[in-house]
Protein backbone atom coordinates (compact mmCIF):
# COMPACT_ATOMS: atom_id res chain seq x y z
CA UNK A 1 0.00 0.00 0.00
CA UNK A 2 1.48 3.38 -0.96
CA UNK A 3 1.09 6.62 1.02
CA UNK A 4 -1.90 7.84 -0.98
CA UNK A 5 -3.73 4.57 -0.35
CA UNK A 6 -2.96 4.78 3.37
CA UNK A 7 -4.32 8.34 3.48
CA UNK A 8 -7.44 7.24 1.58
CA UNK A 9 -8.07 4.41 4.04
CA UNK A 10 -7.49 6.65 7.07
CA UNK A 11 -9.60 9.43 5.58
CA UNK A 12 -12.60 7.12 5.08
CA UNK A 13 -12.34 5.65 8.58
CA UNK A 14 -12.11 9.07 10.23
CA UNK A 15 -14.95 10.49 8.15
CA UNK A 16 -17.25 7.65 9.21
CA UNK A 17 -16.51 8.31 12.88
CA UNK A 18 -16.76 12.08 12.48
CA UNK A 19 -20.12 11.70 10.71
CA UNK A 20 -21.49 9.91 13.81
CA UNK A 21 -20.44 12.78 16.07
CA UNK A 22 -21.64 15.63 13.89
CA UNK A 23 -24.99 13.99 13.21
CA UNK A 24 -25.98 14.10 16.90
CA UNK A 25 -25.32 17.80 17.58
CA UNK A 26 -28.59 19.11 19.06
CA UNK A 27 -30.16 21.90 17.00
CA UNK A 28 -30.89 23.93 20.13
CA UNK A 29 -27.28 23.93 21.42
CA UNK A 30 -25.35 25.69 18.65
CA UNK A 31 -24.69 28.78 20.78
CA UNK A 32 -23.61 26.82 23.86
CA UNK A 33 -20.00 26.86 25.02
CA UNK A 34 -18.50 25.21 28.09
CA UNK A 35 -16.16 28.08 28.93
CA UNK A 36 -15.68 31.67 27.71
CA UNK A 37 -12.33 30.70 26.14
CA UNK A 38 -13.90 27.73 24.32
CA UNK A 39 -15.54 27.80 20.92
CA UNK A 40 -19.31 27.56 20.73
CA UNK A 41 -20.78 24.29 19.50
CA UNK A 42 -21.49 26.10 16.20
CA UNK A 43 -17.88 27.25 15.77
CA UNK A 44 -16.44 23.86 16.69
CA UNK A 45 -18.86 21.78 14.63
CA UNK A 46 -18.48 24.06 11.60
CA UNK A 47 -14.70 23.84 11.85
CA UNK A 48 -14.86 20.04 12.00
CA UNK A 49 -17.24 19.95 9.02
CA UNK A 50 -14.87 22.09 6.94
CA UNK A 51 -11.67 20.23 7.84
CA UNK A 52 -11.96 17.37 5.29
CA UNK A 53 -11.54 19.99 2.55
CA UNK A 54 -8.12 20.85 4.02
CA UNK A 55 -6.87 17.74 2.24
CA UNK A 56 -7.71 19.50 -1.03
CA UNK A 57 -6.04 22.69 0.13
CA UNK A 58 -2.89 20.75 0.99
CA UNK A 59 -2.81 19.01 -2.37
CA UNK A 60 -3.79 21.95 -4.60
CA UNK A 61 -1.90 24.87 -3.09
CA UNK A 62 1.66 25.59 -2.02
CA UNK A 63 0.53 26.81 1.38
CA UNK A 64 -1.57 29.30 3.26
CA UNK A 65 -0.81 32.82 4.44
CA UNK A 66 -3.05 33.83 7.32
CA UNK A 67 -2.08 37.47 6.76
CA UNK A 68 -3.81 37.53 3.37
CA UNK A 69 -6.42 34.83 3.86
CA UNK A 70 -10.05 35.96 3.86
CA UNK A 71 -11.60 33.06 5.74
CA UNK A 72 -15.24 33.23 6.70
CA UNK A 73 -16.79 30.11 8.23
CA UNK A 74 -19.87 28.73 6.53
CA UNK A 75 -22.98 29.88 8.42
CA UNK A 76 -24.54 26.88 10.16
CA UNK A 77 -27.68 26.96 12.31
CA UNK A 78 -28.81 23.34 12.42
CA UNK A 79 -27.53 19.82 12.11
CA UNK A 80 -29.04 19.28 8.65
CA UNK A 81 -26.94 22.20 7.31
CA UNK A 82 -23.93 20.97 9.27
CA UNK A 83 -24.17 17.54 7.68
CA UNK A 84 -24.57 19.02 4.20
CA UNK A 85 -21.39 21.06 4.71
CA UNK A 86 -19.56 18.04 6.07
CA UNK A 87 -20.57 15.78 3.17
CA UNK A 88 -19.53 18.46 0.67
CA UNK A 89 -16.13 18.76 2.39
CA UNK A 90 -15.72 14.98 2.51
CA UNK A 91 -16.50 14.67 -1.19
CA UNK A 92 -13.99 17.40 -2.04
CA UNK A 93 -11.27 15.83 0.12
CA UNK A 94 -11.98 12.34 -1.20
CA UNK A 95 -11.93 13.41 -4.87
CA UNK A 96 -8.68 15.32 -4.52
CA UNK A 97 -7.02 12.56 -2.55
CA UNK A 98 -7.98 10.09 -5.30
CA UNK A 99 -6.02 12.22 -7.79
CA UNK A 100 -2.94 12.56 -5.55
CA UNK A 101 0.42 11.06 -6.43
CA UNK A 102 3.38 10.08 -4.31
CA UNK A 103 5.41 12.84 -6.01
CA UNK A 104 2.87 15.51 -5.03
CA UNK A 105 2.93 14.32 -1.41
CA UNK A 106 6.64 15.10 -1.24
CA UNK A 107 6.35 18.72 -2.43
CA UNK A 108 6.59 21.48 0.18
CA UNK A 109 3.59 23.17 1.74
CA UNK A 110 4.12 26.34 3.82
CA UNK A 111 1.91 27.68 6.61
CA UNK A 112 2.68 31.30 7.40
CA UNK A 113 1.43 34.64 8.59
CA UNK A 114 3.25 37.15 6.44
CA UNK A 115 6.96 36.64 6.95
CA UNK A 116 6.49 34.38 9.99
CA UNK A 117 6.63 30.74 8.89
CA UNK A 118 4.87 28.25 11.15
CA UNK A 119 5.70 25.18 9.10
CA UNK A 120 7.35 24.23 5.84
CA UNK A 121 6.77 20.53 5.44
CA UNK A 122 5.79 18.10 2.69
CA UNK A 123 2.15 18.08 1.61
CA UNK A 124 1.88 14.58 3.09
CA UNK A 125 2.48 16.13 6.52
CA UNK A 126 -0.31 18.64 5.97
CA UNK A 127 -2.70 15.86 5.06
CA UNK A 128 -1.73 14.04 8.27
CA UNK A 129 -2.20 17.28 10.23
CA UNK A 130 -5.63 17.73 8.63
CA UNK A 131 -6.72 14.27 9.75
CA UNK A 132 -5.21 14.88 13.19
CA UNK A 133 -7.12 18.15 13.49
CA UNK A 134 -10.37 16.36 12.68
CA UNK A 135 -9.64 13.76 15.38
CA UNK A 136 -8.58 16.43 17.90
CA UNK A 137 -11.62 18.64 17.39
CA UNK A 138 -13.97 15.66 17.23
CA UNK A 139 -12.73 14.70 20.70
CA UNK A 140 -13.45 18.24 21.88
CA UNK A 141 -16.95 17.95 20.44
CA UNK A 142 -17.35 14.68 22.32
CA UNK A 143 -16.61 16.49 25.58
CA UNK A 144 -19.07 19.26 24.68
CA UNK A 145 -21.76 16.67 23.89
CA UNK A 146 -21.04 14.76 27.11
CA UNK A 147 -21.50 17.99 29.09
CA UNK A 148 -24.81 18.48 27.26
CA UNK A 149 -25.89 14.96 28.31
CA UNK A 150 -25.85 13.68 24.71
CA UNK A 151 -24.83 9.99 24.52
CA UNK A 152 -21.46 9.70 22.79
CA UNK A 153 -20.79 7.25 19.96
CA UNK A 154 -17.64 5.18 19.99
CA UNK A 155 -14.59 6.28 18.02
CA UNK A 156 -12.18 3.35 18.04
CA UNK A 157 -14.40 0.96 19.91
CA UNK A 158 -17.48 1.40 22.08
CA UNK A 159 -17.99 4.44 24.28
CA UNK A 160 -19.29 4.44 27.84
CA UNK A 161 -22.73 5.00 26.28
CA UNK A 162 -22.57 1.90 24.09
CA UNK A 163 -22.66 -1.73 25.16
CA UNK A 164 -19.36 -3.54 24.96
Amino acid sequence: MNSVEVFQRDFEKEMATTRKFLSIVPDDKYDWQPHPKSMTVRQLATHIAELPAWVSMALNTDGVDFATMDYKPTPINDTRSLMELFEKSVLEGRENLAKATEAVLDTPWIMRKGEKIYSADPKADMIRISLSQIIHHRAQLGVFLRLLEVPIPGSYGPSADEPF
